[in-house]
């Protein structure tokens, strides 16, 4: 009998411990306000919007608050698909944007984005082919992955001084985009960011930027011009590869690598000067580079390089 009393004594107090640690963490079942339009749950005291019952076309304007809970958060995939909708106002109660949240609306031109989001995930605006200029809010501290891929009608873009970083493939195949302030706060820039940013002409990257991952720049046909900074010690893989028309580079003395195919295929490059810090130049880093000439330090690793692939160089004078 003792033993018995203990056990569900026991089984009593598991049961607390599970109540206080388990029960939180659900997730709200999901409701549908009294408009019968718009899919929800209860998130902190907010709701986040995660569907509809009828497909949104046209302007939209989210609502600020469903059922009197405010609406802080949209949710992943949320009007993903939405091809017909072709303008956005998010309210300023909002936070956060969620995954993939308004990813291939085709028709979409135009979203308003309220100073109040701090958070926009990842591939949020993916393959939205009419949007043509977007503004991200001060809040917000990072460019995410694949947040405007495939937009190519996209023609200008703000960013912030918050923002720290610009994700995996954040630009790529925007083939309208003639300009990008990159601000001095950003310190990394992702693989592939502006892959084939086609109408792309020319590229400070600011003193903040230690980390440029590959191919961010790959397929760039239109740019001409790139600034390095000193903050920079490696070229990446294919980071500059088939950029045709490229034809001014800038490598710092900081960098210590040149990586496979870096400069591949960039057809209108005449000249470069590879500091004698490259101790590392990876395999056909200037293929088919055939107007290139290398301007080298006599013994460097540039030299050999140079010459155990049949590039023209010359040596660099004091």
């Amino acid at each position: 009998m003792r033993e018995k009393f203990f056990f569900c004594k026991m089984a009593g107090v598991l049961a607390v411990i599970l109540t206080l640690f388990v029960v939180p963490g659900i997730a709200e079942e999901e409701r549908t306000d009294a408009s019968g339009q718009w899919k929800y749950r209860l998130e902190d005291g907010g709701a986040t919007i995660t569907g509809y019952v009828e497909e949104p076309e046209g302007d939209l304007a989210i609502p600020s608050e469903l059922d009197g809970h405010p609406v802080t958060r949209i949710g992943a995939d949320t009007f993903a698909d939405c091809m017909d909708l072709t303008d956005v106002i998010i309210p300023e109660s909002v936070v956060s944007i969620g995954d993939f949240a308004f990813t291939r609306c085709y028709g979409l031109t135009s979203i308003a984005i309220p100073e109040s989001v701090t958070s926009i995930g990842e591939w949020v605006f993916w393959e939205c082919g009419s949007l043509t200029k977007v503004t991200i809010p001060d809040n917000v501290t990072n460019i995410s992955n694949g947040l405007f891929g495939g937009c190519d009608t996209l023609t200008s873009v703000v960013i912030p001084n918050s923002v720290t970083g610009i994700g995996m493939e954040a630009f790529s195949g925007c083939e309208s985009l003639t300009s990008v302030d990159i601000p001095g706060s950003v310190t990394s820039i992702g693989e592939g960011a502006f892959h084939r940013c086609e109408s792309l002409t020319s590229v400070i990257i600011p003193d903040s930027v230690t980390i440029i991952g590959d191919e961010a720049f790959l397929a760039c046909s239109g740019l001409e011009s790139v600034i390095i900074p000193d903050s920079v010690t490696s070229i990446g893989n294919s980071m500059f590869r088939a950029c045709e028309g490229l034809t001014r580079v800038t490598i710092p003395v900081s960098v210590t690598r040149i990586g496979d195919e870096a400069f591949g295929w960039c057809e209108s490059l005449t000249s470069l000067v590879i500091p004698p810090t490259v101790t590392v130049i990876g395999e056909d880093a200037f293929a088919e580079c055939k107007k290139l000439t290398l301007t080298v330090t006599e013994g460097s690793v540039a030299e050999y390089y140079a010459e155990q692939n049949g590039i023209p160089c010359v040596f660099a004078t004091e």
